[in-house]
């Protein structure tokens, strides 16, 4: 079965995600933190079955079953870290379509999960209940599967609002992959993910290292390591080039991606300090992308756009509300 996990902990998370990898013919193949998150999810890519937390922010595990089952009906397994001691919630969430409930695993300090067993039976339990079928593991995408279309955006000082006005009003349906390295420390990436998902009401998740991207993914650059973009078609963490002072990089993304991405995308260069990006766009444009630098109006530091533009690669030099009536028409379709 196709299985998303819904859990605003992390260490959750990754409980369920083992027990869900341990189990053949099944696999993970979105997670959601929140409420809200889960329901565009299941609209965007409905799965098998949802394993769905209560105890949420913004939108608790009761409310996202109930319109996940009015609008993207699939069987759902309320998991919670305690059955008994959210008995009403659970029976509410039953009440609105939810197959059956169970409590949360736990992962231990050396990684190992413990009380997966009572999960383990009830996902068999409702693969037989709906006639999943047997299928083999998503693999990264591969000649049979073609990646999306992307739009790579590279961002610093006074990145975080830039990109948010320039997510909040894309078509919440683009079949567009967005991928974003903004400057920022392993320790917040997780926050600013959140922070923009929260202000753009859109899934924005950190990418994870072998990622295949899938159209209408909106992800950032989640550590201290440069992200690339893989031969295989696939996001990457490395730590090459260890001379390049920006971590992660936005050149050594944009080049990646100009080297892998072929010739179908967007990329940005927003505002920022310093020249990080340049180079990655001006690769990007001979490569048969349409580039974008931010003008220096709407810019909080103008550094990182003008080194694109002084090198020539900009095609258009937009204000962010520009950009967005420039690009969707160019990727829409």
């Amino acid at each position: 079965m196709r299985i998303g996990i819904v859990n605003d902990m992390k260490a959750a998370c990754e409980a369920l995600r083992r027990v869900v990898d341990s189990m053949p013919d099944h696999e993970v193949v979105w997670t959601a933190g929140d409420g809200v998150e889960a329901i565009a999810m299941a609209r965007r890519d409905k799965p098998d079955l949802i394993l769905m937390d209560l105890l949420m922010p913004h939108v608790n595990g009761v409310e996202a079953t109930r319109q996940i089952m009015k609008g993207s009906p699939c069987a759902i397994l309320v998991v919670t870290a305690t059955v008994s001691g959210n008995i009403s919630l659970v029976y509410d969430a039953m009440g609105h379509g939810a197959l059956d409930a169970v409590d949360t695993p736990i992962l231990g300090a050396a990684g190992e999960v413990s009380g997966a067993g009572a999960l383990v039976e009830k996902i068999r339990t409702i693969a037989k209940l709906i006639g999943a079928t047997s299928r083999p593991k998503a693999t990264s995408a591969g000649p049979h599967t073609a990646p999306p279309r992307m739009m790579v955006v590279g961002a610093s000082t006074g990145g975080p609002k830039a990109i948010c006005d320039l997510l909040a009003p894309l078509p919440h349906d683009w079949n567009v992959a967005v991928v974003i390295v903004q400057h920022v420390d392993v320790a917040f990436a997780p926050g600013l993910a959140k922070w923009l998902s929260d202000r753009t009401e859109r899934p924005v998740r950190v990418a994870e290292h072998g990622q295949a991207l899938q159209a209408g993914d909106v992800v950032v650059a989640g550590t201290n390591d440069h992200m690339i973009y893989s031969k295989q078609k696939t996001l990457e963490y490395t730590d090459e080039p260890r001379d390049v002072f920006f971590r992660p990089s936005v050149d050594v993304f944009f080049t990646s991606v100009a080297e892998h991405g072929g010739r179908s995308g967007i990329g940005l260069l927003l505002t920022g300090m310093g020249k990080d990006g340049a180079a990655g766009l001006a690769k990007l444009r001979s490569r048969g992308w349409h580039t974008i630098a931010q003008d220096e109006a709407s810019s909080v530091v103008w550094s990182m756009p003008k080194a694109g533009i002084d090198a020539g690669a900009a095609c258009e030099v937009l204000s962010i509300e520009r950009m967005v009536a420039s690009v969707v028409p160019r990727l829409t379709g």
